[in-house]
C-alpha cells in the first residue's frame, strides 16, 4: 500500500533536486507512511513512525553530539529515512557526525543539492499514499464481499484455498495444529517443492499473534478456528512481507474455513478427507508421483523406506437397516476411533471412510512387528467389527495391492466367527474366493438356482427354511448341533430338515448336495447388504 523510499526518490518533483544517498543505502526498501517537513532538532519524540522527514537543516545545530542524538531520535522512531536540503545550512557536504550516525543505525540519508518544493513533494507523495488506501480499502472490500459469499454457500475448504490462491498468487496451505496438510493450492508452483519435508519445517515457525508474517520462514501465518477451539493454521507462502490486502483474504478465509468446519460438522472432517484423496490416488494410480508421496508425508504418513499394510475394517452390525446418513455416521464415528487407536499404539496411518468399511495404509518402519501392531490396533477398535488386512509390501507402489487384498478379506471374513481379531487372505478360503467372484453372474444363477425354491417358500409361508439349512451346513450336517444352535427342538428341526428336502427335491445326506448348498448360501450372503 505504501511506496518505498526509493518509490518517492525516484519521482520527477524528487529528482530535480538530484538526490544522492549518503548513508543508509540498505533501507531504501522502506515503507514511507507519510511525508512530513521539520526543521526542529527534538522532532523525533512525536513521530510515529514511517514518515519520510524533510528538512533544510536550517534550525539543526552543529554540534556532533547534538546531530548524534537528533538522528538516534529519528532512527528510534522509526521513521523511513531523511532528506536534507544543501542550500541554507550545509552547502556542499553534511556533517560526519550526522552521515556517521546514519549508516550506524540504518537510517536512509539523502542530500538534495537543488533547492526543492518540499510543498510539493508532500503533496505528490502523500496523495499517492492517499490514492493508494483508497484502493486497498476498495480490495478490502471485495475480499470481503467475496468470502462471504463463500461462507454463505457453504464453500469446500479447496475452493476457499483457491481464491486465497488467485487473491495473494502465492501458494497457500492449511494445517492441523499438528502441523498436518490438511489442503492446499500451490498457486502454479510445484506442489512436491511446496510440500516436500513440510512438518519439519512447520514444526520450526512459531508465530506470536494470531496473525503474523515470519519473516525467516517467509510465511503469514493465521490461526484457524471458532469458538475458543484453534485446530489449524492457514499459511500463505511469501517471500516478502505480505502487504495489508494478503493479511486481509488470510484471516477473511481463516473465517470461512472455521465456520465451514462448524456447519460441516455431520460430515466427514478435513483430515478424513485429506487421507481419502491420497487412498484414492494409490488405488487408482500405479505408480505413485512425487506430489503424492510429498503430500503422504506431509499427513504424517511417509510412504518411502516403509513396510506398508492395507487394512479393511467392517462394523458387525445386527440391527434392522439403517438410513445412509446414519451408516454413514456409524463409519464416521469408527474411522476416529480407528485413528485415535493408530496414534495410541504410535504407528503412521492414513485413515478413510469407504462406503462400508473404514480403510487404512499402516505405515511401519523396517524393524516393526506386523502382526503385533495388527493386534494393538485391534484391541483398540470396538469389538464388533471386523479387520481384514493385507500382503505386507516395501513400496508405495505395492499399496495398492495391499489395501485391495484387505478389503477383500474384511468382506469375506464378515460372517466369520468374531473371536478372530485380525483375518488375512489365508483365513477367509473359501468365502475370499466367493467374494473374489461376487459379481460374476454366473455365481449369482447358481447360488439363486440352488436356494430360489427355499427362498420363495419362506417368503410366502414366513417359514425359516433357509436358517435351517444354514445351521445344517455350518454345524457340517451334525442334526443335533444345528438344532441347539437354532434353539429349537430335535423334533421339530429334524421336521424343517425334511421341509426342505421335499422342496429342494434333494437329500441333505448327500455330501455334493450339503456342499453346493453351502457354498450358494456363502454366494447369497455376499450379495445381501452386510451393512445392516
Amino acid at each position: 500500500m505504501y511506496p518505498t523510499v526509493a518509490d518517492v526518490l525516484a519521482l520527477p518533483v524528487v529528482r530535480h533536486g538530484r538526490p544522492r544517498v549518503v548513508a543508509g543505502a540498505g533501507g531504501l526498501g522502506a515503507r514511507v507512511r507519510w511525508v512530513h517537513v521539520a526543521e526542529v532538532a527534538d522532532i523525533g519524540p512525536l513521530l510515529k513512525g514511517g514518515e519520510l522527514v524533510l528538512t533544510t537543516g536550517i534550525a539543526l545545530p552543529d554540534d556532533p553530539a547534538a546531530l548524534t542524538k537528533y538522528v538516534e531520535g529519528l532512527a528510534d522512531a522509526g521513521v523511513a529515512g531523511l532528506v536534507v536540503e544543501l542550500v541554507r545550512h550545509w552547502s556542499h557536504a553534511l556533517p560526519p557526525a550526522l552521515v556517521e550516525t546514519a549508516g550506524r543505525r540504518g537510517l536512509p540519508l539523502i542530500t538534495l543539492s537543488r533547492e526543492t518544493r518540499y510543498v510539493t513533494v508532500t503533496e505528490t507523495v502523500n496523495g499517492l499514499i492517499v490514492d493508494a488506501q483508497v484502493d486497498e480499502l476498495r480490495a478490502a472490500e471485495q475480499v470481503h464481499q467475496i468470502f462471504t459469499e463463500l461462507t454463505v454457500s457453504g464453500a469446500e475448504p479447496a475452493a476457499v484455498l483457491g481464491e486465497v490462491a488467485r487473491l495473494t498468487e502465492r501458494p497457500v496451505v492449511l494445517e492441523t495444529l499438528s502441523h498436518e496438510v490438511l489442503a492446499y493450492d500451490a498457486a502454479g508452483t510445484d506442489p512436491g517443492e511446496l510440500l516436500t519435508g513440510w512438518l519439519t519445517r512447520s514444526r520450526s515457525v512459531h508465530a506470536g499473534e494470531r496473525t503474523a508474517y515470519h519473516a525467516e520462514a517467509g510465511w503469514l501465518i493465521t490461526v484457524v478456528g471458532a469458538r475458543g477451539h484453534d485446530w489449524g493454521r492457514l499459511i500463505v507462502v511469501s517471500d516478502e512481507a505480505p502487504p495489508h490486502r494478503h493479511v486481509v483474504v488470510v484471516e477473511r478465509a481463516a473465517s470461512a474455513l472455521a465456520v465451514h468446519r462448524l456447519v460441516a460438522r455431520d460430515s466427514d472432517g478435513l483430515e478424513r478427507q485429506a487421507h481419502r484423496a491420497v487412498l484414492a490416488e494409490l488405488l487408482a494410480t500405479p505408480t505413485p508421483s512425487a506430489e503424492l508421496l510429498a503430500r503422504a508425508s506431509a499427513l504424517g504418513v511417509p510412504l518411502t523406506g516403509r513396510r506398508l499394510v492395507g487394512v479393511a475394517i467392517r462394523p458387525r452390525l445386527t440391527a434392522a437397516p439403517k438410513a445412509a446418513a446414519s451408516a454413514h455416521a456409524v463409519l464416521r464415528e469408527l474411522a476416529e476411533v480407528v485413528s485415535l487407536a493408530a496414534r495410541r499404539a504410535r504407528v503412521s496411518a492414513l485413515v478413510a471412510i469407504d462406503e462400508q468399511h473404514v480403510r487404512l495404509l499402516l505405515s511401519l518402519s523396517p524393524q516393526a512387528n506386523v502382526d503385533a501392531v495388527l493386534d494393538r490396533l485391534a484391541a483398540g477398535v470396538q469389538p464388533d467389527c471386523t479387520l481384514g488386512a493385507g500382503t505386507t509390501v516395501d513400496s508405495p507402489a505395492q499399496a495398492h495391492r495391499s489395501l485391495v487384498e484387505a478389503d477383500h478379506v474384511a468382506a469375506a471374513a464378515l460372517r466369520s466367527p468374531p473371536e478372530q481379531t485380525v483375518h488375512r487372505l489365508a483365513d477367509v478360503r473359501l468365502r475370499g474366493l466367493l467374494h473374489l467372484l461376487a459379481d460374476d453372474e454366473r455365481v449369482r444363477a447358481f447360488a439363486a438356482r440352488e436356494l430360489g425354491p427355499l427362498l420363495s417358500r419362506d417368503a410366502a409361508s414366513g417359514t425359516r427354511l433357509v436358517q435351517a439349512l444354514r445351521h445344517y451346513c455350518e454345524h457340517g450336517g451334525n442334526k443335533s448341533a444345528a438344532a441347539a444352535a437354532a434353539h429349537t427342538s430335535r423334533t421339530a428341526y429334524y421336521q424343517q430338515l425334511a421341509r426342505i428336502e421335499q422342496v429342494l427335491g434333494i437329500p441333505l445326506e448327500d455330501p455334493e448336495s450339503m456342499l453346493s448348498l453351502y457354498v450358494a448360501l456363502l454366494a447369497h450372503d455376499l450379495n445381501r447388504d452386510s451393512f445392516t
